[in-house]
């Protein structure tokens, strides 16, 4: 019996090492059941030869039976032929077989009960194994499921760490300053263009009052008749400037 109070408290040892040390709870366990199930082959066998040993006695038990039975039979025939020296002989011998079939049936009685109590034990022990078997999914279960909390809450302690949180406000402003200087760029183009037309303008209004002087100053007869073509030309230029100031704003549209 002794295998078996060590395998049930291998048992209890092992489940209790899995779970305290939770390195890897599955390779553990199935380490331990594998462990335990070379002990209950082990068990098996011990079992075996205690059922052997049963058989054996039984066996020993019923020769010694038959040979006190036979000797008895001896003791009779030598009455029968008057030789009763031979005849207690015999019952001497037979005496001997009785007492030594009584030796054998009180061993092989207490053998077959201990083989009774192995053969129980032994059907516990691989139901318990069994039931190892099937907590051992429900442990695994449970350590993946720890695991993934754990992951979980480390990662939510890292997102609650400032640094993250600084970082993405360090960059959220690099973008709102390089949004504002893409404006403020495009703005001072628009200006730069406004400027420009402003200029052609004012240099359209510059040739119309050169013209009007010039004309009164033929009319005067200030300026010579030579300085007409001139202002014919300014004329034209006028008129390209005119041209290329509607281009330009059509372009705008």
């Amino acid at each position: 019996m002794t295998i078996f109070n060590r395998l049930g408290t291998l048992l209890k040892s092992n489940v209790n090492d899995a779970i305290s040390k939770a390195e890897d709870p599955e390779k553990m366990l199935n380490q331990m059941l594998l462990d335990m199930q070379q002990q209950l082959v082990e068990a098996k066998k011990q079992v075996a030869v205690a059922i052997a040993d049963e058989k054996r006695l039984a066996k020993q038990f019923e020769q010694e039976k038959t040979q006190a039975v036979e000797w008895e039979k001896k003791a009779m025939l030598a009455v029968k032929a008057g030789n009763d020296d031979l005849a207690k002989q015999a019952l001497q011998r037979k005496t001997e077989h009785e007492k030594l079939a009584v030796g054998y049936e009180q061993q092989w009685q207490a053998q077959k009960t201990a083989v009774d109590q192995l053969k129980t034990a032994l059907t516990g022990l691989n139901s318990k194994i069994e039931e190892a078997r099937r907590k051992k999914n429900l442990l695994v279960a449970r350590a993946k499921r720890a695991e993934a909390q754990r992951t979980i809450a480390e990662t939510m302690d890292g997102l609650s760490n400032t640094s993250a949180f600084d970082t993405m406000s360090r960059m959220e402003e690099k973008i709102n300053k390089a949004e504002a200087e893409a404006q403020a760029t495009y703005e001072l183009a628009q200006t730069a263009s406004g400027d420009d037309l402003k200029a052609k303008f004012d240099a359209l209004e510059n040739v119309e009052a050169d013209d009007a002087l010039a004309a009164l100053k033929a009319k005067m007869g200030v300026a010579p008749a030579a300085q007409a073509q001139p202002a014919m030309q300014e004329q034209q230029s006028l008129e390209d400037i005119e041209k290329q100031i509607e281009a330009e704003l059509a372009a705008k549209r």
